[in-house]
């Protein structure tokens, strides 16, 4: 009995056939640039029924190219997101959107990274959210926070909103500080 449960271990897996979301693990991300603005906003445009987020014009996209980092896959833009400066410290991930056929790739982990990696550069000291999905910025190592926690956001945007004070998101930070102590080898620390 034991043979068999072992021989069954080992036989190779069928071949499974890779589906459209697996091929899409090719996606570059980049910068954006100006001929990507159209693409961006209709992105954008298209996922605004799912209620998670903000309207943006295409005149305010293409303002703004510059802060958007793009996932492109087959020569079309399929993910993006907007490093939105707040103050000399602050900056906000905004309009983070992954396309329907290109999620589960770990694309918007990799767009979070890339607006993190280019904030610290900037010299910004935390990186910020408002989303309804804060499970998966606390996953990426943000932190939950009260909203007064981020005055550089509700005097920007929530003041004017409609839904001010009721909008259901949650406020996540992400500390861009790196201190001496984050990169102690831990055998050092105990002998």
């Amino acid at each position: 009995m034991r043979a068999a449960a072992a021989s069954a271990r080992v036989r190779p897996a069928r071949p499974r056939r890779l589906t459209t979301v697996r091929r899409g693990h090719h996606s570059i991300v980049r910068p954006a640039i100006s001929a990507d603005a159209r693409a961006v906003h209709a992105l954008i445009a298209s996922h605004l029924h799912e209620g998670h987020l903000l309207p943006r014009s295409i005149e305010d996209v293409e303002a703004n190219i510059t802060r958007f980092v793009v996932a492109i896959n087959r020569g079309r833009v399929v993910a993006c997101a907007d490093l939105a400066p707040l103050s000399p410290t602050v900056a906000e991930v905004r309009s983070l959107v992954v396309g329907i056929d290109a999620r589960s790739q770990g694309l918007g982990h990799r767009m979070i990274d890339e607006l993190a990696r280019r904030a610290r550069a900037a010299g910004f000291e935390s990186l910020c959210a408002f989303t309804h999905a804060a499970g998966y910025f606390v996953r990426l190592g943000f932190s939950i926070v009260p909203h007064p926690w981020i005055p550089e956001k509700i005097e920007a945007d929530c003041r004017t909103c409609p839904l001010f004070r009721r909008c259901g998101q949650y406020a996540v930070t992400l500390s861009l500080a790196q201190t001496a102590h984050s990169f102690v080898p831990l055998a050092s620390l105990h002998g």
